[in-house]
């Protein structure tokens, strides 16, 4: 009854049930797994629960990542962003620690959600909890944000990919971005209609993002990736806010990206072989964290 894989979907059964994206998300999520509704919240909320001890530890942790290419950026941008004049605002700013947190963490093999996936872990709970935080809202307003950038995740997943392997850092931090964008505008009170040419624009700004990890490590240039993904997602939410409109339909969006996807070589597709991955200073980090390991052996 709930179920929905395209933006064509969410529009018919918003509209139907006079609901918003994310109780519709959390109505199919408990369809799908018959139970209550209200488990779905409670699991959702225990996913929040994890992004705010992320970025509560990330931002004041300098401790470095598993290969040593990252650590500490969070703490510094968290300084910078409570304590001086940021270019974009603290919020921006705010938004960015957080984001560069929550990878930090990741890469040094803490407990994060994966939303949609561990390499843009950070652009979701950066975006609600740093918004949630400036405008005092509560943990249910963020929970149903979760939810709504949840279903933007599952158009997505079921018309292209959220793979990096599959389609490029386009299908990881652009899925997410257009995912936080979604939620941002629910959070803020806009419209399905609203919420949908916000990820619609999101994720149009992010085709052709290509995937190439330094040393086949998700740090470099994954986290700042990141937090890039943040900006385009607050930006893509302040436009569809003010009634800006994306001419080419989230569907099809999603249908590019997919074809964009295939069109990109192996690669730039999580293999560690092209893009910056394969600059002069990415080969000797990888040498030099290969014979590390090898020592350690």
């Amino acid at each position: 009854m709930y179920q929905y894989t395209c933006q064509k979907d969410i529009e018919e059964k918003t509209a139907r049930y006079q609901i918003s994206i994310s109780e519709l998300a959390a109505r199919h999520e408990a369809e799908r797994e018959e139970v209550d509704v209200s488990v779905v919240m409670e699991r959702m909320q225990q996913s929040l629960a994890v992004m705010k001890t992320n970025i509560r530890t990330g931002v004041e942790s300098v401790q470095p990542s598993i290969g040593g290419l990252i650590g500490g950026n969070a703490a510094v941008m968290y300084q910078y962003a409570t304590a001086d004049a940021p270019l974009g605002g603290e919020l921006l700013a705010r938004a960015v620690a957080y984001a560069l947190a929550v990878t930090e963490e990741n890469a040094r093999m803490k407990r994060i959600v994966a939303c949609p996936t561990a390499g843009a872990c950070g652009v979701v709970p950066a975006c609600l909890i740093a918004v949630g935080e400036t405008r005092g809202l509560d943990d249910a307003a963020l929970t149903r944000a979760l939810l709504n950038a949840s279903a933007i995740g599952i158009v997505i997943a079921a018309g292209a990919t959220i793979s990096g392997a599959d389609g490029g850092c386009q299908a990881e931090v652009g899925s997410a971005s257009a995912m936080a964008a979604s939620a941002l505008v629910e959070m803020a009170g806009g419209s399905v209609s609203a919420c949908i040419n916000a990820a619609a624009m999101a994720l149009k700004n992010m085709l052709g993002l290509v995937c190439d990890p330094v040393a086949g490590l998700v740090e470099v240039p994954c986290s700042k990736r990141n937090a890039v993904g943040v900006a385009n997602a607050i930006a893509a939410a302040d436009m569809a806010l003010a009634g800006i409109t994306s001419v080419i339909p989230l569907d099809e969006v999603v249908r590019a990206m997919k074809e964009v996807g295939r069109a990109l070589p192996y690669e730039l597709r999580e293999t560690a072989k092209g893009g910056v991955a394969a600059s002069k200073t990415a080969q000797e980090i990888r040498r030099r964290i290969s014979q590390s390991l090898a020592e350690d052996i």
